[in-house]
Protein backbone atom coordinates (compact mmCIF):
# COMPACT_ATOMS: atom_id res chain seq x y z
CA UNK A 1 0.00 0.00 0.00
CA UNK A 2 1.68 3.20 -1.06
CA UNK A 3 -0.85 6.04 -0.86
CA UNK A 4 -4.17 7.07 0.62
CA UNK A 5 -6.92 5.22 -1.17
CA UNK A 6 -4.92 2.03 -1.65
CA UNK A 7 -6.82 -1.08 -0.62
CA UNK A 8 -6.85 -4.86 -0.58
CA UNK A 9 -9.33 -7.56 0.40
CA UNK A 10 -9.14 -10.59 2.69
CA UNK A 11 -11.54 -13.53 2.42
CA UNK A 12 -13.44 -14.21 5.62
CA UNK A 13 -13.55 -17.77 7.00
CA UNK A 14 -16.61 -19.83 7.85
CA UNK A 15 -18.16 -19.02 11.24
CA UNK A 16 -17.28 -15.35 11.14
CA UNK A 17 -19.38 -12.35 12.15
CA UNK A 18 -18.01 -8.89 11.50
CA UNK A 19 -20.92 -7.51 13.53
CA UNK A 20 -19.89 -9.52 16.61
CA UNK A 21 -16.28 -8.44 16.21
CA UNK A 22 -17.31 -4.79 15.95
CA UNK A 23 -19.46 -5.20 19.07
CA UNK A 24 -16.42 -6.43 20.97
CA UNK A 25 -14.43 -3.40 19.82
CA UNK A 26 -17.21 -0.95 20.70
CA UNK A 27 -18.44 -1.87 24.18
CA UNK A 28 -19.10 1.72 25.34
CA UNK A 29 -15.55 2.12 26.61
CA UNK A 30 -13.45 5.15 25.72
CA UNK A 31 -10.81 3.51 23.53
CA UNK A 32 -8.45 6.00 21.94
CA UNK A 33 -6.89 3.49 19.57
CA UNK A 34 -9.76 2.75 17.21
CA UNK A 35 -13.08 4.15 16.02
CA UNK A 36 -16.05 1.92 15.21
CA UNK A 37 -18.96 2.81 12.92
CA UNK A 38 -21.90 0.70 11.73
CA UNK A 39 -19.83 -1.34 9.30
CA UNK A 40 -16.18 -0.45 9.78
CA UNK A 41 -13.35 0.08 12.21
CA UNK A 42 -10.51 2.54 11.74
CA UNK A 43 -7.38 1.57 13.63
CA UNK A 44 -3.62 2.23 13.55
CA UNK A 45 -1.46 -0.86 13.02
CA UNK A 46 2.15 -0.69 14.16
CA UNK A 47 5.03 -2.52 12.51
CA UNK A 48 8.21 -1.65 14.36
CA UNK A 49 8.58 2.13 14.30
CA UNK A 50 6.08 2.55 11.45
CA UNK A 51 2.33 3.02 11.88
CA UNK A 52 -0.35 2.76 9.19
CA UNK A 53 -3.94 3.85 9.75
CA UNK A 54 -6.34 1.35 8.19
CA UNK A 55 -10.11 1.22 7.78
CA UNK A 56 -11.58 -2.30 7.71
CA UNK A 57 -15.11 -2.94 6.49
CA UNK A 58 -17.04 -5.94 5.22
CA UNK A 59 -18.14 -6.52 1.65
CA UNK A 60 -20.02 -9.80 1.29
CA UNK A 61 -17.58 -12.59 2.19
CA UNK A 62 -14.52 -10.35 2.27
CA UNK A 63 -12.95 -7.69 4.44
CA UNK A 64 -12.01 -4.53 2.58
CA UNK A 65 -8.87 -2.92 4.02
CA UNK A 66 -8.23 0.70 3.02
CA UNK A 67 -5.17 2.81 3.79
CA UNK A 68 -6.23 6.06 5.51
CA UNK A 69 -2.90 7.58 6.53
CA UNK A 70 0.36 7.17 8.38
CA UNK A 71 3.48 5.37 7.21
CA UNK A 72 3.87 3.29 4.08
CA UNK A 73 4.03 -0.40 4.97
CA UNK A 74 4.10 -3.41 2.65
CA UNK A 75 0.68 -4.86 1.87
CA UNK A 76 1.74 -8.37 2.91
CA UNK A 77 2.80 -7.18 6.34
CA UNK A 78 -0.43 -5.24 6.88
CA UNK A 79 -2.44 -8.23 5.68
CA UNK A 80 -0.77 -10.36 8.38
CA UNK A 81 -1.65 -7.73 11.00
CA UNK A 82 -5.33 -7.64 10.02
CA UNK A 83 -5.56 -11.43 9.86
CA UNK A 84 -4.06 -11.66 13.36
CA UNK A 85 -6.31 -8.89 14.69
CA UNK A 86 -9.49 -10.75 13.62
CA UNK A 87 -7.98 -14.25 14.10
CA UNK A 88 -9.08 -15.16 10.57
CA UNK A 89 -6.97 -18.31 10.22
CA UNK A 90 -8.68 -20.27 12.99
CA UNK A 91 -11.34 -22.80 11.98
CA UNK A 92 -13.98 -22.68 14.73
CA UNK A 93 -15.87 -25.81 13.63
CA UNK A 94 -14.52 -28.03 16.42
CA UNK A 95 -15.12 -25.37 19.06
CA UNK A 96 -18.74 -25.01 17.95
CA UNK A 97 -19.22 -28.77 18.16
CA UNK A 98 -18.05 -28.62 21.77
CA UNK A 99 -20.37 -25.69 22.49
CA UNK A 100 -23.39 -27.46 21.00
CA UNK A 101 -22.64 -30.57 23.06
CA UNK A 102 -22.83 -28.57 26.30
CA UNK A 103 -26.42 -28.03 27.48
CA UNK A 104 -25.55 -24.84 29.40
CA UNK A 105 -23.44 -23.24 26.69
CA UNK A 106 -25.05 -24.42 23.46
CA UNK A 107 -26.90 -21.11 23.07
CA UNK A 108 -23.56 -19.37 22.50
CA UNK A 109 -23.14 -21.07 19.13
CA UNK A 110 -26.21 -19.11 17.96
CA UNK A 111 -26.23 -15.96 20.07
CA UNK A 112 -22.52 -15.20 19.65
CA UNK A 113 -22.11 -16.84 16.26
CA UNK A 114 -18.91 -15.80 14.53
CA UNK A 115 -17.30 -13.94 17.42
CA UNK A 116 -13.53 -14.08 17.05
CA UNK A 117 -10.72 -13.82 19.58
CA UNK A 118 -9.86 -10.23 18.75
CA UNK A 119 -6.11 -9.97 19.02
CA UNK A 120 -3.45 -7.53 20.09
CA UNK A 121 -0.69 -8.43 17.60
CA UNK A 122 1.92 -6.36 19.48
CA UNK A 123 3.06 -8.38 22.52
CA UNK A 124 4.37 -5.25 24.25
CA UNK A 125 0.97 -3.57 23.94
CA UNK A 126 -0.80 -6.71 25.20
CA UNK A 127 1.42 -6.90 28.27
CA UNK A 128 1.06 -3.20 29.05
CA UNK A 129 -2.71 -3.31 28.63
CA UNK A 130 -3.03 -6.26 30.98
CA UNK A 131 -0.80 -4.54 33.56
CA UNK A 132 -2.90 -1.38 33.26
CA UNK A 133 -6.04 -3.43 33.86
CA UNK A 134 -4.81 -5.25 36.96
CA UNK A 135 -7.17 -4.93 39.93
CA UNK A 136 -9.23 -2.02 38.55
CA UNK A 137 -12.51 -1.83 36.65
CA UNK A 138 -12.54 -1.67 32.88
CA UNK A 139 -13.80 1.89 32.70
CA UNK A 140 -10.89 3.23 34.74
CA UNK A 141 -8.46 0.98 32.85
CA UNK A 142 -9.54 2.51 29.53
CA UNK A 143 -9.14 5.99 31.04
CA UNK A 144 -5.58 5.18 32.09
CA UNK A 145 -4.82 3.73 28.67
CA UNK A 146 -6.11 6.88 27.00
CA UNK A 147 -3.86 9.03 29.16
CA UNK A 148 -0.68 7.07 28.55
CA UNK A 149 -1.36 6.73 24.82
CA UNK A 150 -2.05 10.46 24.48
CA UNK A 151 1.16 11.18 26.37
CA UNK A 152 3.50 8.84 24.49
CA UNK A 153 1.69 7.27 21.53
CA UNK A 154 1.99 8.16 17.86
CA UNK A 155 -0.89 10.40 16.67
CA UNK A 156 -2.40 10.20 13.17
CA UNK A 157 -5.08 12.68 12.04
CA UNK A 158 -7.81 11.52 9.68
CA UNK A 159 -11.11 13.19 8.71
CA UNK A 160 -11.24 15.37 11.78
CA UNK A 161 -10.29 12.65 14.24
CA UNK A 162 -6.94 11.91 15.86
CA UNK A 163 -6.00 8.26 16.25
CA UNK A 164 -3.12 7.00 18.36
CA UNK A 165 -0.93 3.93 18.09
CA UNK A 166 0.25 2.41 21.34
CA UNK A 167 3.65 3.78 22.46
CA UNK A 168 6.82 1.92 21.55
CA UNK A 169 8.97 0.37 24.30
CA UNK A 170 11.49 3.17 23.79
CA UNK A 171 8.85 5.85 24.38
CA UNK A 172 7.53 4.24 27.56
CA UNK A 173 11.00 3.40 28.83
CA UNK A 174 11.85 7.10 28.66
CA UNK A 175 9.00 8.07 31.01
CA UNK A 176 9.37 8.51 34.76
CA UNK A 177 7.26 7.11 37.56
CA UNK A 178 6.35 10.70 38.49
CA UNK A 179 4.97 11.35 34.99
CA UNK A 180 2.71 8.31 35.21
CA UNK A 181 1.61 9.10 38.74
CA UNK A 182 0.37 12.45 37.44
CA UNK A 183 -1.91 10.41 35.14
CA UNK A 184 -3.29 8.56 38.22
CA UNK A 185 -1.21 5.41 37.83
CA UNK A 186 -0.15 3.90 41.13
CA UNK A 187 3.57 4.11 41.79
CA UNK A 188 3.94 0.36 41.59
CA UNK A 189 2.00 0.03 38.34
CA UNK A 190 4.09 2.84 36.86
CA UNK A 191 7.24 0.97 37.83
CA UNK A 192 5.92 -2.23 36.23
CA UNK A 193 5.11 -0.52 32.92
CA UNK A 194 8.45 1.26 32.70
CA UNK A 195 10.28 -1.93 33.69
CA UNK A 196 8.56 -3.98 30.99
CA UNK A 197 9.33 -1.27 28.44
CA UNK A 198 12.99 -1.30 29.46
CA UNK A 199 13.11 -5.10 29.14
CA UNK A 200 11.75 -4.93 25.57
CA UNK A 201 14.06 -2.05 24.68
CA UNK A 202 17.08 -3.98 26.03
CA UNK A 203 16.16 -7.10 24.03
CA UNK A 204 15.56 -9.17 27.15
CA UNK A 205 12.18 -10.24 25.77
CA UNK A 206 10.36 -10.10 22.45
CA UNK A 207 7.47 -11.79 20.70
CA UNK A 208 9.92 -13.75 18.54
CA UNK A 209 11.76 -15.05 21.61
CA UNK A 210 8.52 -16.09 23.23
CA UNK A 211 7.23 -17.85 20.10
CA UNK A 212 10.47 -19.82 19.90
CA UNK A 213 9.89 -21.42 23.31
CA UNK A 214 8.47 -24.93 22.82
CA UNK A 215 5.86 -25.09 25.61
CA UNK A 216 3.22 -22.82 27.07
CA UNK A 217 4.72 -23.39 30.50
CA UNK A 218 8.06 -21.98 29.32
CA UNK A 219 6.32 -19.00 27.76
CA UNK A 220 4.49 -18.29 31.02
CA UNK A 221 7.72 -18.67 32.98
CA UNK A 222 9.49 -16.21 30.69
CA UNK A 223 6.71 -13.65 31.04
CA UNK A 224 6.34 -13.99 34.78
CA UNK A 225 10.07 -13.36 35.19
CA UNK A 226 9.17 -9.72 34.44
CA UNK A 227 8.29 -7.68 37.51
CA UNK A 228 4.56 -7.01 37.64
CA UNK A 229 3.63 -9.90 35.34
CA UNK A 230 1.75 -12.64 37.13
CA UNK A 231 -0.10 -15.68 35.86
CA UNK A 232 -3.23 -13.76 34.82
CA UNK A 233 -1.24 -11.16 32.86
CA UNK A 234 0.91 -13.83 31.23
CA UNK A 235 -2.02 -15.95 30.05
CA UNK A 236 -4.02 -12.92 28.90
CA UNK A 237 -1.08 -11.76 26.80
CA UNK A 238 -0.54 -15.23 25.36
CA UNK A 239 -4.23 -15.41 24.41
CA UNK A 240 -4.36 -12.01 22.79
CA UNK A 241 -0.96 -11.70 21.13
CA UNK A 242 0.33 -15.22 20.45
CA UNK A 243 -3.16 -16.76 20.23
CA UNK A 244 -2.13 -19.66 22.47
CA UNK A 245 -5.37 -21.69 22.37
CA UNK A 246 -4.99 -23.35 25.78
CA UNK A 247 -4.39 -20.19 27.82
CA UNK A 248 -6.80 -19.50 30.68
CA UNK A 249 -6.45 -16.24 32.67
CA UNK A 250 -6.86 -17.82 36.09
CA UNK A 251 -7.96 -15.29 38.69
CA UNK A 252 -10.11 -13.29 36.28
CA UNK A 253 -13.21 -12.05 38.11
CA UNK A 254 -15.29 -11.82 34.94
CA UNK A 255 -14.47 -15.38 33.99
CA UNK A 256 -15.41 -16.59 37.46
CA UNK A 257 -18.69 -14.64 37.40
CA UNK A 258 -19.62 -16.24 34.08
CA UNK A 259 -18.80 -19.73 35.34
CA UNK A 260 -20.89 -19.09 38.46
CA UNK A 261 -23.87 -17.88 36.42
CA UNK A 262 -23.77 -20.56 33.74
CA UNK A 263 -22.25 -23.54 35.51
CA UNK A 264 -23.08 -22.93 39.16
CA UNK A 265 -19.44 -22.83 40.23
CA UNK A 266 -18.42 -20.94 43.38
CA UNK A 267 -17.47 -17.26 43.02
CA UNK A 268 -13.85 -18.23 43.59
CA UNK A 269 -13.63 -21.71 42.03
CA UNK A 270 -10.69 -24.04 42.50
CA UNK A 271 -8.52 -25.17 39.60
CA UNK A 272 -10.27 -28.53 39.78
CA UNK A 273 -13.70 -26.91 39.51
CA UNK A 274 -12.58 -24.80 36.54
CA UNK A 275 -11.16 -27.93 34.93
CA UNK A 276 -14.55 -29.62 35.27
CA UNK A 277 -15.77 -27.19 32.61
CA UNK A 278 -12.67 -26.49 30.55
CA UNK A 279 -11.63 -30.14 30.20
CA UNK A 280 -14.53 -30.55 27.75
CA UNK A 281 -12.96 -27.86 25.54
CA UNK A 282 -9.40 -29.14 25.24
CA UNK A 283 -7.45 -26.99 22.84
CA UNK A 284 -10.15 -24.29 22.91
CA UNK A 285 -9.74 -22.89 26.41
CA UNK A 286 -8.91 -19.37 25.21
CA UNK A 287 -11.98 -19.25 22.98
CA UNK A 288 -14.20 -20.56 25.76
CA UNK A 289 -12.87 -17.75 27.94
CA UNK A 290 -13.78 -15.17 25.29
CA UNK A 291 -17.30 -16.54 24.95
CA UNK A 292 -17.77 -16.68 28.72
CA UNK A 293 -16.73 -13.03 28.91
CA UNK A 294 -19.20 -12.29 26.11
CA UNK A 295 -21.99 -13.85 28.19
CA UNK A 296 -21.59 -11.13 30.81
CA UNK A 297 -22.85 -8.44 28.43
CA UNK A 298 -26.47 -7.38 28.61
CA UNK A 299 -26.75 -7.05 24.83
Amino acid sequence: MNHRGSSFTIATPPIFSFRECLWFLDRNYDDIMHRVSDNSVIKPFRVGERVALLEVSQQHDQLLVEFRGGDLIEEGTLREQVVAFFDLETDLSAFYRYLKADADLAYMATDYYGLRLMGIPDLFEALCWSIIGQQINLSFAYSLKRRIVELAGAPIACDGHVFHAFPTPACLAALTVEQLRLLQFSGRKAEYLIGVAQAFEAGEISKAQLMALPTTEEKVQKLTSLRGVGEWTAHYSLMKSLKVPTSVPYGDVGLYNALAALKGLPKRPSRLEIASVFDHFKGWEAYLTIYLWRSLAIQ
